[in-house]
């Protein structure tokens, strides 16, 4: 790989609700790409290129043309080459690749990926109903409340078939985010109380949302942005020098894994059907990561930021990175494997259950975290001795994955 090398970035409160503050998607977008450019150390009129990963804020927000906002928040971005990216929740990710390939390509050094999401503005079954565009309208999800929760059922439903599944670790995945998210300064959910028994199977304290989903599986509808600013070799650099840095010490993306799937879920698990892994896909998107940072398994890196849009989301990438073996997630969630002080921490941020899920922001917000853990700069959340972490980012029911690895030294 061409060395890609991230400067710095920010991310928003995941707790605010910018609608109640009487904030608009501007206001959002200016917020973190001020404050990331103030992190990376850099002049904003060093920015050379901009890409924004945003999902759905023609629906939420009635906007579109995002990349325009650059020239807003800072006059000199006024005639870079701006573009947006739509990958449903991996529209962040997208935006990241778009990034790096410009700078691999050599046709410009510094470049700026910012994911926003604004969903807080309307109430939960309209969001709902903004969010299945990521599905096959008409040709699934048709007989639901919530698009989301019943098509992950169904992935739930799938994984009880092939290897069994019990409820109890998939709330166990939601009790060790949430603990997670507690560390997590801009965390969603870092202040909420739970009381005793609400990770159990309790209609009253944890109703079901649709079929084996109860609400402590869902991920959030969460407000929020991420920014970072990724820098070819040159200039990370000269901007190691700057600042009195080896390069080494500058997070880099080692290694990338892109693969897409059918859209229709059905199809997808036909696809694997009587084979282990449910999306030999994402499995390969993870696998290829590794390989392209020069790795020979997973268990070499210090961790995964991973997609738990639902608990049974992160149950599958725990078994598709190759943590455990097919169908035996269950033994990292009772082993405390995935727990911060674990063997392999899993969302030591918190994750889209105890963080929050602004959609587009969710893969730039993942390398970020990831590039803070490799540096040393995650506070409360540090996993000790992290070198390398790893993303895994999905968009609609795995019909787009991506995966980074972000690390430092040689």
């Amino acid at each position: 790989m061409t060395a890609v090398y991230l400067l710095g970035g920010a991310q928003t409160d995941f707790a605010r609700n910018w609608d109640r503050e009487g904030l608009d998607l501007f206001a959002m977008f200016r917020e973190v790409l001020e404050t990331g450019v103030r992190d990376a150390a850099i002049d904003p009129a060093q920015i050379e290129v901009g890409h924004v990963g945003n999902f759905v804020a023609d629906l939420f927000c009635g906007q579109g043309l995002i990349g325009g906002f650059f020239a807003h928040v800072f006059p000199e971005l006024s005639a870079i080459p701006t573009s947006r990216h739509e990958a449903a929740c991996a529209s962040g990710s997208i935006a990241m690749l778009s990034a790096m390939r410009d700078i691999e390509a050599g046709h410009y050094d510094v470049a700026c990926v910012l994911g926003l999401e604004l969903m807080r503005n309307v109430n939960g079954q309209t969001g709902a109903e903004y969010l299945g565009a990521a599905a096959w309208q008409g040709q699934e999800a048709t007989d639901c409340d919530f698009p989301w929760p019943h098509l992950f059922d169904r992935i739930s439903a799938e994984y009880e078939k092939r290897h069994g599944l019990d409820h109890e670790h998939l709330a166990r995945i939601a009790e060790v985010n949430f603990d997670h998210a507690r560390r997590n300064p801009n965390a969603q959910s870092r202040d909420w109380q739970f009381p005793e028994g609400c990770f159990k199977e309790d209609d009253a304290l944890n109703p079901v949302i649709e079929g084996r989903v109860r609400k402590l599986d869902c991920g959030q509808i969460t407000d929020g942005a991420a920014c970072v600013v990724l820098a070819s070799e040159k200039m990370a650099r000269e901007h190691a020098a700057k600042l009195g840095l080896k390069l080494s010490d500058i997070p880099r993306i080692k290694g990338w894994g892109h693969r897409s799937a059918p859209l229709l879920l059905e199809q997808k698990l036909a696809l694997s059907e009587g084979q282990p892994l449910l999306f030999p896909h994402a499995a390969a998107t993870l696998s290829e990561a590794v390989g392209r940072a020069g790795f020979a398994n997973i268990r070499e890196l210090n961790g995964l930021e991973t997609h738990d849009c639902f608990t049974v989301t992160e149950y599958m990438a725990i078994d598709h990175a190759g943590i455990t073996a097919p169908g035996e997630s269950w033994k990292a969630v009772e082993e405390g494997v995935i727990e911060r002080d674990g063997a392999f921490p899993v969302n030591a941020s918190g994750g889209l259950i105890g963080l929050g899920h602004p959609v587009g922001a969710t893969g730039v917000r993942m390398a970020l975290d990831c590039a803070r853990q490799v540096s040393g700069r995650a506070g409360p959340m540090q996993i000790d001795g992290a070198e390398n972490m790893i993303t895994f980012n999905v968009g609609g029911s795995t019909t787009t994955c991506v995966s980074l690895v972000v690390g430092v030294g040689e």
